[in-house]
């Protein structure tokens, strides 16, 4: 027997869903609302980290585009320069070792080029010649004046003299000379040209800090004067004799062998 209408609107009035429908119902939305959670957060911590990775692109672009064997002759040559500076025990041979052995091995096996390109080579011998014979007949006297006139220099240099003089100061000078005039002059050169000159210079006139005054600031022209000669001869080897002379010279001076 069908219900009135009345009677079907009463009983939908008075139905109550059971507890079961009710608790899967609130399930279903707490994992509804849960999912949208965690998919807002993933999609929040995909925006930050989209954004960290644009700021840092923009902090780094653009990064700078160095010069491989340039970096690695600057970097090499002050570690050299600084471990020479703070172990001083081994000298000569450790500036033998760090100025001459060390940019050597880098050259042939690191960047796979034969010494010559880097100033290690007899090179014009006869311009090599004049410019060491023409270098010594002018600044031997003047040496000789500054000498007798600077205390500082003759205090410095005279507890140098010792009988295995000429030994200890090539020895005390072949590395020297090879890592400014011959590892980074022609290093620098290739990439920057003739002002390789005067930045060669300028680690060579640091290095002096500690020595007297008046020698140290007359390195900066020296180092370049240096410089030229090896750039001149394609050659370290005539800054080496000059320097080996002049350096020798000095010592003597200083322990009173020419009055």
């Amino acid at each position: 027997m069908a219900l009135p209408l009345q009677a079907k609107f009463r009983m939908l009035k008075n139905h109550r869903p059971r507890k079961s429908h009710v608790n899967r119902w609130i399930c279903q939305r707490r994992l509804w609302k849960t999912s949208r959670l965690f998919v807002g957060w993933r999609l929040e911590r995909t925006k930050l980290v989209n954004l960290a990775v644009r700021m840092l692109r923009n902090l780094f672009t653009p990064f700078p585009n160095f010069d491989t064997k340039l970096t690695v002759i600057t970097v090499i040559s002050t570690l050299a320069l600084t471990l020479a500076h703070y172990h001083t025990a081994w000298r000569p041979l450790s500036g033998v070792v760090l100025f001459l052995v060390l940019p050597l091995s880098v050259i042939v096996v690191g960047f796979r080029e034969h010494p010559s390109e880097y100033g290690f080579q007899i090179g014009d011998w006869k311009a090599g010649m004049m410019l060491t014979g023409g270098a010594l007949v002018l600044v031997l006297p003047v040496l000789w004046l500054v000498m007798r006139a600077s205390p500082a220099m003759q205090t410095y240099y005279a507890p140098l003299l010792k009988p295995a003089l000429p030994l200890y100061t090539f020895l005390d000078l072949v590395g020297w000379e090879f890592l400014f005039r011959g590892w980074i002059l022609f290093g620098y050169a290739r990439k920057l040209g003739p002002d390789a000159l005067w930045l060669q210079a300028v680690p060579f006139a640091i290095a002096h800090f500690g020595k007297p005054e008046v020698e140290t600031l007359s390195t900066i022209f020296g180092g370049f004067a240096f410089g030229w000669v090896a750039w001149r001869t394609k050659s370290f080897l005539y800054p080496l004799l000059i320097h080996w002379m002049i350096f020798t010279f000095v010592v003597l001076a200083a322990g009173g062998w020419f009055g």
